[in-house]
């Protein structure tokens, strides 16, 4: 795996332990370019920047050392951790993003995140379940990567979570019943952004990021049964 330095002046100079890191999170530039991209993430005035960037031929460049604090995950939660950046390693993706032509990952891009997400998960003893989305930890403004990211294949090679199918008893119950269960699901996987017992119009943006990750053909915002399903079988697998 051959990786290119190109450092970036946005992170923080206090150098971190290795047991502080103990998530990978997964981004898209959502940008034009690769050229666009990386002038954001080297200009001093945008202040944010990534571990790595891999590009659209699956080229790693390494913008910030692993032992400092990159500005990548801005205010967020997972689990027990909040503004994740002082706990993770970004990787940033070029791709266009929804905004501006959301494109297909290209097999060597998937390949680098595979091959550096293995080295990260061995070196930092990252669990599956703290390998995530931009979109997981920020559900309420952030999109990336999105639907079009292949996380099932990435689940093939050891890396993060997906869902294995198991005994499911089918239950009659009212939608209210399915959103209390669904949401307490989704605590246990390791979201946040919501209210366990009430509901708000925020939830929108929750389930349609847990959505874009586990269910990519039916982004609606909406608990229907599949939905639901998907969720109980990944609470019932994830080790937290």
């Amino acid at each position: 795996m051959i990786i290119k330095a190109l450092n970036s002046p946005n992170f923080s100079t206090k150098t971190r332990a290795n047991k502080d890191i103990k998530l990978i999170v997964i981004h898209y530039t959502g940008m034009q370019s690769k050229i666009e991209s990386v002038k954001r993430l080297l200009s001093p005035k945008n202040k944010v920047s990534c571990h790595y960037l891999i590009d659209r031929k699956g080229q790693i460049l390494k913008m910030v050392e692993e032992n400092k604090v990159a500005w990548h995950a801005g205010k967020s939660k997972w689990k027990n951790f909040i503004n994740l950046n002082k706990n993770s390693i970004g990787i940033e993706i070029v791709n266009k993003g929804h905004e501006l032509g959301y494109e297909k990952f290209t097999f060597q891009q998937i390949n680098s995140v595979i091959q550096i997400c293995k080295n990260l998960k061995k070196k930092y003893k990252i669990k599956n379940s703290n390998i995530v989305g931009h979109s997981d930890i920020a559900p309420l403004r952030k999109k990336d990567p999105g639907e079009k990211f292949p996380w099932k294949k990435l689940y093939k090679n050891n890396i993060g979570i997906w869902y294995k199918k198991s005994k499911f008893k089918s239950m009659k119950i009212d939608d209210k019943k399915l959103e209390k269960l669904f949401f307490e699901n989704l605590f246990k996987i390791g979201y946040r952004y919501f209210n366990k017992t009430r509901r708000s119009k925020n939830d929108t943006f929750l389930i349609k990021a847990f959505q874009r990750r586990f269910l990519l053909s039916n982004v609606t915002g909406k608990i229907d049964q599949k939905t639901y399903k998907i969720s109980y079988f990944l609470a019932k697998q994830v080790k937290n």
